[in-house]
């Protein structure tokens, strides 16, 4: 057998065990990030869960406040019905991690309802809540931007790409969400 057919037949070989080992990373990442959005997903839903009973404790003692419930109820409804993993979901929790801190706010106003221990079980579950969801994002946006990197670097997009792989987008806060909580 020639050399030049040894070097082809080897070079072949070798290009093909490059392109399963990317591809099963492709699909594993792919998987890991979807794993860990579905951690996120579950620590949303006990914020969603949570909403109603501090929005109903608070909107008893804070009648004037309704425009910030309305509008958490109203992110938390758009949300529940947004895509999972999309832009407009995103979009929604961001409403609601930005408001619900305004709802806690509320009860500095409101000696009665900060001292109502149903409150302030709602408030430490809520602050236990989105300790868990900080985390997850964290874990989802390291797991998103391994994935993404792998599609978008040479060699590996074209396989990537030749498999249809797109990127993810990133859970993240926007500027508002930065700032401090005003009423």
């Amino acid at each position: 057998m020639p050399a030049i057919l040894k070097a082809s037949i080897l070079f072949l070989a070798i290009l093909l065990i490059y392109w399963i080992a990317t591809y099963n990373k492709l699909i594993s990442l792919k998987n890991k990030t979807k794993q860990t959005f579905s951690g996120i997903d579950i620590q949303l839903k006990k914020r969603w869960d949570l909403i109603p009973q501090l929005v109903a404790t608070v909107k008893g003692y804070a009648k004037h406040e309704s425009d910030i419930l309305l509008s958490i109820t109203n992110a938390r409804q758009a949300a529940q019905n947004a895509p999972s993993q999309s832009p407009e979901r995103f979009q929604n929790e961001e409403r609601i991690s930005l408001q619900t801190p305004q709802i806690i706010a509320i009860s500095e106003q409101y000696p009665d309802l900060k001292a109502n221990k149903q409150f302030l079980n709602l408030q430490r579950n809520l602050t236990e809540i989105e300790a868990q969801i900080a985390a997850s994002r964290r874990s989802y946006n390291a797991a998103t931007l391994q994935r993404n990197n792998l599609i978008e670097t040479f060699p590996s997009n074209i396989i990537a790409s030749i498999h249809k792989q797109k990127t993810a987008d990133f859970f993240s806060t926007n500027k508002s969400e930065r700032n401090n909580v005003t009423l």
